[in-house]
C-alpha cells in the first residue's frame, strides 16, 4: 500500500511512484478517487495509458470504474475531464472571491500585531533617546523584531499615500 501527504497537485509524489514501479502484468492498482491519482486529465491519461501498456487495470473505489474493458475506459475519460473542469471551477470561484474581498479592504493572512495608531505611537516613544525599542515592544506586548518590521512597513505605507 502507497500513500502520498502532499496533494496532487504535486508532480514530485513518492508514494505514486512506488506504487506505478511495482506494478506488474495483470495487477490491478487501486485508487481511492481518480482527481486524488492526478490533477489534469492529460496526467490521468498518461498514467492509465502507461498502465495499461504494462497490462495493469487501474480500479478506482469511489466512482466504481475498472479501465480494463472499453467501456469503463471511456468512463473513466469522461470522469478525469469532469473532475478537472470541477477543480478548475472551484479555482476560479476562490480567486474571485478573494479579488472581491480584497476589492473591498479585507487582506488576507493574520490579523497584524500593532494598529497604525499603535505604530504612530511607538515613532513618537522613539523619538525620546532614553527610550528602547525594546521597552516600547514590551509595552506593546510584541518583539523587538515584530515591533522594526511593523514601522518599516507603516512608515513604507504613509510615504506611498503621500
Amino acid at each position: 500500500m502507497w500513500s502520498d501527504k502532499a496533494s496532487g497537485v504535486r508532480s514530485d509524489r513518492p508514494g505514486l511512484a512506488g506504487a506505478l514501479k511495482a506494478c506488474r502484468r495483470g495487477d490491478v492498482l487501486v485508487v481511492w478517487r481518480l482527481d486524488r491519482l492526478a490533477r489534469s486529465t492529460a496526467e490521468l491519461l498518461k498514467i492509465a495509458d502507461q498502465l495499461q501498456a504494462r497490462g495493469v487495470v487501474l480500479r478506482s473505489l469511489t466512482e466504481s470504474i475498472d479501465t480494463g474493458g472499453a467501456v469503463g475506459r471511456l468512463v473513466f475519460t469522461v470522469i478525469s475531464a469532469m473532475a478537472e473542469f470541477e477543480r478548475n471551477l472551484i479555482s476560479e470561484r476562490t480567486k474571485a472571491g478573494m479579488a472581491a474581498a480584497r476589492a473591498k479592504g479585507h487582506r488576507g493572512g493574520r490579523p497584524a500585531k500593532l494598529t497604525d495608531r499603535q505604530l504612530g505611537m511607538a515613532e513618537r516613544l522613539l523619538a525620546d533617546p532614553v527610550t528602547t525599542g525594546q521597552q516600547v515592544a514590551d509595552q506593546f506586548g510584541v518583539h523587538r523584531g515584530t515591533l522594526y518590521r511593523a514601522l518599516a512597513d507603516y512608515r513604507r505605507r504613509r510615504e506611498l499615500k503621500s
